[in-house]
């Protein structure tokens, strides 16, 4: 029994590491919310497929997953640090791990740099363009959680930043810039700042105690909810003009109409003193609503 138990500690001493790790890992992409990879990557992949007129080359598949993960990794990593301080403040947010202590600031900042330089590579890996517009797109995703403490329309700079996602992905495919990408840009812009507004609504008290800009600081509940209907609205036409100046075929309106009714639900979850349904509107519908333009678009090429 003695023996069997000595085997047992040391089985567990040797699998101590192994779970560790795994543990510093699991704090990391909670720290970066990786799960929420889903809002963006999908129009990327939208946009990859367009410009292919198909399924895109696998090894520029492969790099521009990389690159999206990478950078959205890079900007959600730069925002845990720089936001650090709001965050303790701030009796939602001062769980999360930088707050807490699970993770110290300077070993966040070298997994900055650690996707960062992933970010570099991939595009590099893509073609000149993309490794050119680099700078541009670090700019962005680093500005980003600054602009809360001088502006209300960081939503918005947060939606230009994600709005990289398709354009980039259209570069990564035909290594050129098209205008006509822009329409499904912009419809980024305004689907992400829609419902980035609505997800405002849960530091309403706290930013406007701290100083801090957002729309519904700024406009209130009911009015930050028809600002919100209005992006969300721009949206839906923006991607009805990205069908058309791409000549898509009757599978992708299907999609867009599919996603009106998704648009047209997740406000219908939301309303001026009744916000108990707000996560389902933001984590659910807009998980959906990306994947939906995806599926459907790539669906108007495959069959």
């Amino acid at each position: 029994m003695v023996e069997q138990s000595g085997i047992g500690d040391g089985s567990d001493k040797a699998q101590m590491p192994i779970r560790k790790l795994c543990e510093k890992i699991a704090l990391y992409l909670r720290m970066i919310k990786f799960s929420h990879s889903v809002f963006a990557l999908p129009f990327a992949l939208t946009s990859a497929f367009i410009a292919a007129g198909g399924l895109p080359a696998k090894r520029t598949l492969f790099w521009i997953v990389v690159a999206m993960v990478s950078a959205r990794t890079t900007a959600m990593g730069l925002n845990r640090i720089i936001d650090w301080r709001i965050d303790s403040a701030n009796p939602r947010t001062a769980s999360r791990e930088i707050p807490a202590g699970r993770i110290k600031v300077w070993e966040s900042a070298l997994f900055v740099v650690a996707a960062m330089s992933v970010f570099v590579l991939s595009a590099y890996m893509l073609n000149p363009l993309c490794f050119r517009l680099t700078g541009v797109a670090i700019f962005f995703l680093f500005i980003y959680s600054f602009t809360k403490r001088f502006t209300w329309a960081s939503h918005f700079v947060l939606g230009i930043t994600i709005s990289a996602a398709p354009v980039g992905a259209w570069i990564a495919v035909t290594g050129v810039f098209d205008p006509r990408i822009l329409f499904l840009g912009f419809s980024v812009v305004f689907w992400l700042a829609g419902f980035d507004i609505l997800y405002a609504f849960q530091d309403l008290e706290f930013d406007k105690g701290h100083g801090l800009y957002s729309i519904p600081a700024r406009f209130g509940v009911a009015g930050s909810l028809w600002i919100s209907r209005a992006c969300h609205l721009l949206t839906w036409v923006l991607l009805l003009l990205t069908g058309i100046s791409f000549g898509m075929t009757l599978l992708f309106y299907i999609g867009v109409v599919v996603t009106a009714l998704l648009l047209l639900y997740e406000h219908s979850l939301v309303r001026p003193g009744d916000l108990r349904k707000l996560n389902k509107a933001f984590f659910d519908m807009n998980g959906y609503i990306s994947i939906t333009i995806f599926l459907f678009t790539a669906a108007s090429y495959v069959l």
